[in-house]
């Protein structure tokens, strides 16, 4: 079964809705402290660019062979023209990608060394979109959904200013119109603005921090009532949480479980809600079967966590952990 449902990956057409950015590697060796400052000196032998947040949804979105069109608004900036680059070596699409000369481009440089993070550099702006841009964009998106009717439309939150809660409110809508799977992964500056969105899935962070609540025990019962508690305000179809170590959980109403994690040599979480985000959204627009969804996302985002750095899930490894369980 998990052939087939991995075959029909490549019928499905995704929009990924979100903040975008490039994520900049930089591996070097520390061989001597400055001078100037009690710091190491790191010197540089490789440097990689990578997408990143919404754009790496995408790519994972990408790698398991879906159709993918990316929305977002970026900067008119070099890091735009790199981003966009980036987007077509992946044949991803970008007609919803549009640039501002009010905003930059969101760059995470991080510079490592023997695989350890030394420091990371961020370059963004994270104000809400102008009235201008936010405008344009609705426009264009509500446009392009209405003519392609996509199967799925992936929300990535990473308050960076995107999705404001007009344009969270108009897309979602839409898609409930046109009969179009949503799904989030949310922050907490919208972490209640997703009303209405078919799956919904926060972490353990960003449900204590979203509901202000602390959330000490992780139980069937402790679970049942942040769903609860969820659907009250978001009135939502899925709840799907993350629980780092210890899985994830999924509620319907009607079906609730926790999934235990699987033991994995964990080398950089980096990116792994991207991964479990693309994977629950493709696997349920595929199948409606919310068990099956959660136990697939758990086990592609546990994978990505034993390579260094942001990547995508690979189809072929997926596939291979799959068989063995």
């Amino acid at each position: 079964m998990p052939h087939n449902i991995l075959e029909k990956f490549s019928g499905l057409h995704v929009v990924v809705v979100g903040d975008v950015m490039l994520d900049v590697y930089r591996w070097g060796e520390v061989e001597r402290i400055s001078p100037e400052a009690p710091v190491p000196v790191v010197a540089i032998h490789k440097s990689e660019s990578r997408l990143g947040g919404a754009a790496n949804v995408a790519l994972n979105c990408k790698s398991l062979g879906a159709k993918v069109t990316l929305a977002s608004v970026i900067g008119a900036d070099d890091d735009a023209k790199l981003l966009l680059k980036l987007l077509g070596e992946q044949d991803i699409q970008a007609d919803l990608v549009q640039q501002s000369t009010d905003r930059v481009t969101t760059t995470k440089t991080r510079i490592l060394s023997r695989n350890q993070q030394m420091v990371r550099l961020d370059a963004e702006k994270s104000d809400d979109l102008n009235i201008r841009d936010e405008h344009a964009f609705i426009d264009a998106t509500l446009r392009f959904l209405q003519i392609q009717k996509p199967d799925v439309v992936i929300f990535e939150d990473y308050n960076k200013g995107v999705l404001k809660e007009n344009i969270i409110d108009k897309i979602i809508r839409h898609c409930k119109s046109l009969g179009i799977l949503t799904a989030v992964d949310p922050k907490l500056k919208n972490f209640l603005a997703y009303k209405n969105v078919d799956i919904f899935k926060p972490n353990l962070k960003e449900v204590r921090e979203g509901l202000h609540i602390p959330l000490q025990q992780i139980n069937e019962a402790s679970m049942k009532e942040v769903h609860e508690l969820l659907n009250k305000h978001l009135q939502h179809h899925i709840s799907f949480i993350t629980l780092s170590d210890k899985g994830v959980y999924f509620n319907n109403g009607t079906e609730s479980k926790i999934i235990p994690s699987h033991h994995r040599n964990i080398a950089d979480v980096s990116g792994a809600g991207d991964t479990v985000i693309a994977v629950a959204a493709m696997v349920y627009a595929l199948t409606g079967d919310v068990e099956l969804m959660a136990e697939w996302s758990n086990i592609a985002g546990g994978l990505v966590c034993e390579e260094v750095g942001v990547v995508p899930i690979s189809k072929e490894k997926l596939l291979k952990e799959l068989g063995k369980i």
